[in-house]
């Protein structure tokens, strides 16, 4: 090894080498600093806060047997969320989520829809004219029975709630 120089590390070199690397270090701990610092304070939002207070179900006329339930979905969360599905342990048959349509020629029809959502520091109000859950009423029902549900939400999880039968046009929806 004659003719080449070992290469040796200087004390420049070194103070060189450390403080790049130390720019990007010192960087990240001041992002997350911060970031903890806004989480801190409540700035970073908050999950979906839903509230379902009891709902209600249209005693059904004469020997029809589908019928309609109707909910008001709360949000007080600074986030969405979604109702995806329903489901009742007292009922059989198919329980869907639908929406009440008008064409232009003033003929009403039901459209079936996947999910609903509820909107951040919102609400999300079913009625007959708009968003419903369609059901098929159970037997011998009367008004004043309590016919329980269980929404599910995306985010939010399982949520239970007792529906009360009405006879249509009693009681706010």
């Amino acid at each position: 090894m004659t003719g080449q120089r070992l290469w040796r590390p200087t004390r420049r070199r070194l103070t060189d080498t450390l403080l790049t690397a130390l720019v990007p270090v010192v960087a990240c701990g001041v992002t997350l600093g911060g970031l903890t610092t806004w989480v801190a304070f409540g700035n970073a939002g908050s999950p979906a806060r839903i509230e379902v207070p009891a709902g209600r179900v249209f005693l059904p006329y004469g020997d029809a047997r589908d019928t309609a339930a109707f909910f008001r979905i709360s949000n007080s969360g600074d986030a969405k969320d979604r109702l995806v599905d329903i489901t009742s342990s007292a009922l059989r048959g198919d329980i869907t989520l639908s929406r009440h349509r008008t064409t232009s020629g003033r003929v009403a029809y039901r459209e079936t829809v996947d999910s609903a959502v509820v909107p951040a520091n919102g609400s999300l109000t079913m009625s007959p004219h708009s968003l419903n859950v369609t059901v098929r009423s159970g037997a011998g029902w009367t008004a004043g029975d309590l016919v329980p549900f269980t929404l599910h939400f995306q985010r939010s999880g399982q949520i239970k709630v007792l529906a009360i039968v009405v006879r249509p046009g009693e009681g706010p929806l």
